[in-house]
């Protein structure tokens, strides 16, 4: 008897989803993004138990941080940047992260990242010979939240 494995449609096609950037509020359609990735980390620390040979552990705290790959066309998060460098506050913003392929059984997964800050800002470029012109962007997240999730695969 052989396990059910999953289908090949069911594979997420990363260029369909959407990322929209939430500043002061104003919403951008950030379709200008290349890719984007964000991630959540535990801090686990280590337990000494008296008794046993291995050491436990235990959760204790976290840190979110994101980033991704932009085409160079767009302004928005250079202005964060000038505004930093001009009052001294950064103001935080939200990025919404939706993935959907129509053809894959999973439906749609959407994750909400607030009180996220950038780190690093490109102000100016140019490269002779290059095609496009792209940006490496990155920063951190407090909070995050997923309001819809991907359904399970039949088999699961």
């Amino acid at each position: 008897m052989s396990e059910q494995t999953m289908r090949a449609d069911d594979a997420v096609y990363g260029s369909l989803a959407s990322c929209y950037i939430t500043i002061d509020g104003r919403r951008w359609n950030f379709m200008n993004i290349i890719d984007f990735e964000s991630k959540y980390e535990i801090n686990v620390s280590d337990v000494k138990i008296l008794g046993r040979t291995s050491m436990g552990h235990k959760p204790a705290g976290a840190k979110g941080t994101w980033s991704g790959t932009a085409h160079y066309n767009q302004s928005i998060m250079r202005t964060i940047a000038l505004k930093y460098k001009r009052t001294g506050f950064m103001s935080p913003f939200e990025i919404q992260v939706t993935n959907e392929d129509p053809s894959s059984a999973v439906g749609r997964q959407v994750i909400t990242h607030m009180g996220c800050l950038s780190d690093t800002f490109t102000l100016a470029k140019f490269a002779a010979g290059e095609d496009l012109l792209e940006e490496d962007i990155s920063g951190t997240f407090d909070d995050w939240d997923m309001p819809e999730k991907f359904k399970e695969l039949a088999g699961m």
